[in-house]
């Protein structure tokens, strides 16, 4: 029995080759099994049967090493035929595709069954059987085709497109241009319609080549708008700056301080080419520069101003409407605080304080005349409303003057002319009324004698019957009723004026202007 359980010949071990190493035992046996024609595909069992007559089969002694250097064997057999095969189809395919190139009419979109009956005769399609290997061999070649035509269109669109830009910068384009009248210019174009490669853009590429062109109008187009900007800028500032520099010329010269009016300085700066420059632009106009000028003037004058006053205050000095400019220098070169001040700048405070001095007094005058004539018209009320015995236009003043004596609206008035003057006005006032009452009394007749003839006449017509006169009536009632609530009337018609209008009117702006005509001051 061998060592596989099999029964076979018996064998003199002593002819066994010996090795010295367990290596060259390997090569001799992997050297039998080539001489054997041992296939890679074979079982174990069948190269036992092939080769264990051979006395280079026991070279190994261990049976596990016959088996593992059979396996080193079979893969590396496997490996050999592998680098075989694709040597083989490496040479194939160079002499299938040197074959293909004889054939100018196969090209990028050409089919394997077109194809095949074309190439059908040549030795190299006859050099291998296998029909599936051919069509490999041919689908290789198309994709290899189809990629130098992929290549060489994007080389030519390329240069399509760049001779479209320099096109598109000839047509001399507006940023604003439309797409429609520049697809018309560009189809226009001798150059683009006789060159075969622009027929490799579509209206796409077209269209994105103009809109690239299109940015790049706008974007230049758009920097030279904010340098022409910028440029505006920096000469409108320099404009300010020179005009500055001018107003601190004449600043430096005197002729601009506190309170100094641009009506002064105009006629002197309305020629300098630093003033008519600053005309007409944005931002800060020369009169706001000049009052800014005024202003820093005014800071600094305020500071003199706070001395002045602590002087005034320090010699208990007031100025009043009658103080003179000479009187208030004097009093200000007494102080070392005031003394080294200019005569312009002393001259320009003392006009200041003396200004609001004199418009208190005016104001003090107008509100004690205010307050003299509310007094009259108190004290003119309460005379027209005396009723023990009452006011009338024949009361002689020295009959009234005892019955308000005790009255505190007599006691304001200072004078007995102010007292007298109120109660001419109300003597006025009920003289105005007594003749005014004979004209209502006539036109009251005249009116009842026609309302009278309007009754009689209504009287000898027959009246339509109204479903409605009775809710009519009760609703006019109702608004009178209303009216008379809101307005405190006693229901009694007040007797028209026999004036005028207009003499109505003239005479109430009398009675308006007499009661508070003292109201108004005088400038």
């Amino acid at each position: 029995m061998d060592v596989n359980g099999t029964r076979g010949a018996t064998f003199d071990t002593q002819n066994d080759p010996n090795y010295a190493t367990f290596e060259e035992g390997e090569a001799a046996f992997i050297s039998l099994l080539r001489r054997q024609k041992v296939q890679p595909d074979w079982s174990w069992e069948q190269t036992m049967r092939a080769t264990i007559k051979d006395p280079q089969y026991r070279a190994l002694k261990d049976p596990k090493d016959r088996k593992a250097a059979f396996e080193k064997y079979a893969v590396e057999v496997r490996l050999q035929e592998k680098d075989r095969a694709k040597e083989r189809l490496a040479k194939l395919r160079t002499d299938f595709g040197t074959m293909l190139r004889r054939h100018p009419e196969i090209k990028h979109y050409t089919r394997w069954k077109t194809a095949r009956p074309i190439i059908e005769g040549e030795t190299i399609f006859r050099s291998t059987n296998d029909d599936t290997e051919r069509k490999q061999l041919f689908e290789e070649y198309i994709i290899e085709l189809k990629k130098t035509h992929i290549e060489r269109e994007a080389v030519t669109r390329k240069s399509a497109m760049d001779e479209l830009v320099h096109i598109l910068k000839g047509l001399d384009l507006e940023p604003y241009t439309r797409w429609a009248e520049a697809h018309n210019m560009i189809q226009s174009d001798t150059k683009f319609s006789e060159d075969s490669k622009f027929q490799t853009l579509s209206k796409s590429d077209i269209l994105t080549a103009f809109e690239n062109h299109i940015k790049s109008l706008e974007r230049t187009f758009n920097d030279e708008r904010q340098r022409e900007k910028n440029s505006k800028v920096r000469r409108e500032r320099q404009n300010r700056d020179r005009f500055i520099d001018l107003l601190t010329e004449l600043k430096a010269a005197g002729k601009i301080k506190a309170g100094t009016k641009w009506m002064t300085i105009h006629p002197n700066i309305k020629d300098d080419p630093r003033y008519t420059n600053m005309l007409g632009q944005p931002g800060s106009t020369p009169l706001d520069l000049f009052w800014d000028v005024v202003e820093e003037e005014e800071r600094a004058l305020r500071l003199i101003r706070n001395d002045v006053y602590d002087v005034l205050e320090d010699k208990r000095y007031e100025i009043t409407p009658k103080t003179t400019l000479p009187e208030f220098q004097s009093l200000m070169s007494t102080d070392r605080r005031t003394g080294n001040l200019l005569p312009e700048t002393l001259s320009l405070i003392f006009a200041r304080l003396h200004e609001k001095v004199v418009r208190r007094s005016e104001d003090d005058k107008h509100a004690s005349e205010r307050h003299q004539r509310r007094a009259i018209d108190a004290l003119r009320s309460r005379i027209k409303h005396l009723s023990s015995p009452p006011v009338t236009a024949s009361t002689p003043w020295e009959t009234v003057r005892p019955q308000i004596a005790h009255l505190d609206e007599f006691k304001a008035l200072d004078s007995d002319d102010l007292r007298r003057q109120a109660f001419e006005r109300v003597i006025r006032r009920l003289r105005e009324k007594e003749d005014d009452v004979p004209e209502r009394s006539g036109k009251r007749d005249r009116r009842n004698g026609h309302y009278e003839r309007e009754q009689h006449h209504h009287r000898t017509r027959t009246p339509d019957l109204d479903i409605y006169e009775a809710e009519r009536r009760k609703a006019m009632a109702d608004r009178e009723r209303q009216y008379n609530y809101k307005s405190g009337a006693t229901g009694l018609s007040p007797p028209p004026s026999s004036l005028p209008p207009h003499r109505n009117r003239s005479r109430d702006r009398h009675e308006r202007l007499g009661s508070r005509g003292e109201r108004r001051p005088h400038r």
